[in-house]
């Protein structure tokens, strides 16, 4: 990027288990590997060691907060690091932390970038004067076309700001010949998913966002009624939520086919066990992180047809789309693949993992940021 060696500050919450908190670590390493300085401002979370691997250095700040006076606090702490460790770019992946590095990038005359990771809720007028903190940047990152063309329609943004950068997946990390020992087998017993039977699966933390209950009733809709679920994914402390996907799935007399196995550490692993994995929103996504992890498996992935996933799955291709909302569309979808044969799925499956190591490769995503950031400093 520069002749020098820069110190790029990456803001966000906190170190949490979630698409945005990877890419922000992602941009780290990339910077890392670029024999920069790569520094993350946030609280800790779970993806704390994740960020040590990518060789970041983490900067405890509370910025997990949109209390108004705290932001502006915030602000203040950001110019304090920034200049104590000689920062040169600030680049937000959070509305409320943004706030802070826009206060900070201005008052310290540094460049400001974001990236747009999800299509936030407008409301109200309140909502939006919040949100579009998000675009205020020099460059900004939509992680999808269907994200940046919701950037458009609301903000009339000059197309010459806005990047779009897909998420990348590692496909040495997401690769079935990478997966050793009975990493998977381990899951597979703990899951009771080793008796043989065809497994479908939906990773995604458990909110009725992710469309769990359309797949609950899809698996009651096949013909193919030895068809495992396993739904994979944390509720974060929703119970209730997880209460009533099991009372549905009682309802309609599938929970002896049903696994709700909880927040899964080793997702290449896990996506091993899946003959076909799901990914069935109800709201269009922003990308869609899972489909391509999946793909690089080597897996077939059924997805909604709205949102990122139109720009991850080519139709017959990659992967195949079923109407939003659609459980029997979906089932029949299902079935249609179970009854191709192994054989036949395995070979669909290295096409789909083909398609993601030329498009959507964790290397060319990160240079591209890198391309950014470097156009920013010129």
């Amino acid at each position: 990027m520069n002749d020098r060696r820069l110190t790029i500050l990456q803001i966000l919450p906190r170190l949490d288990v979630g698409g945005a908190e990877r890419v922000a670590i992602e941009c780290a390493e990339a910077v890392s590997m670029s024999g920069h300085r790569a520094l993350i401002a946030a609280e800790a979370g779970a993806l704390h060691s994740m960020a040590q691997r990518a060789r970041a250095e983490w900067m405890k700040l509370p910025l997990a907060t949109k209390n108004p006076l705290k932001i502006w606090r915030n602000a203040g702490r950001l110019v304090r690091l920034a200049k104590a460790e000689g920062v040169d770019l600030l680049h937000a992946h959070s509305r409320a932390p943004a706030w802070s590095g826009l206060m900070a990038a201005r008052k310290l005359n540094l460049p400001f970038i974001t990236t747009y990771h999800g299509v936030y809720g407008e409301g109200s007028a309140f909502k939006r004067r919040y949100n579009r903190v998000m675009v205020r940047g020099e460059r900004v990152i939509a992680v999808s076309h269907y994200v940046a063309g919701v950037i458009r329609a609301r903000y009339g943004l000059d197309e010459r700001r806005v990047r779009v950068v897909h998420g990348g997946v590692d496909v040495h990390v997401f690769n079935p010949a990478a997966v050793l020992g009975d990493r998977a087998a381990r899951l597979a017993r703990v899951w009771r998913a080793d008796d043989g039977r065809p497994a479908i699966m939906l990773p995604g933390r458990l909110t009725s966002l992710k469309g769990q209950e359309i797949f609950i009733r899809a698996l009651a809709a096949m013909r193919n009624a030895d068809a495992l679920g396993i739904l994979v994914g944390s509720d974060q402390g929703r119970g209730d939520y997880t209460a009533r996907l099991v009372a549905l799935a009682e309802k309609l007399g599938v929970a002896a086919r049903l696994r709700i196995v909880g927040h899964a550490e080793d997702m290449p692993a896990t996506l091993m066990l899946a003959d076909i994995v799901v990914n069935c929103s109800t709201v269009p996504e922003a990308f869609g992180r899972t489909i391509i992890e999946a793909q690089a498996m080597g897996r077939i992935v059924v997805a909604t047809d709205h949102g990122g996933a139109r720009e991850t799955i080519e139709p017959g291709q990659s992967g195949f789309l079923v109407p939003p909302g659609d459980a029997h569309a979906l089932a029949e979808t299902l079935d249609h693949l179970l009854d191709m044969g192994t054989e036949a799925r395995i070979d669909f499956g290295q096409q789909a993992r083909a398609h993601v190591a030329e498009h959507f490769s964790l290397r060319a995503m990160q240079s591209r940021v890198l391309d950014v950031y470097a156009e920013v400093l010129g």
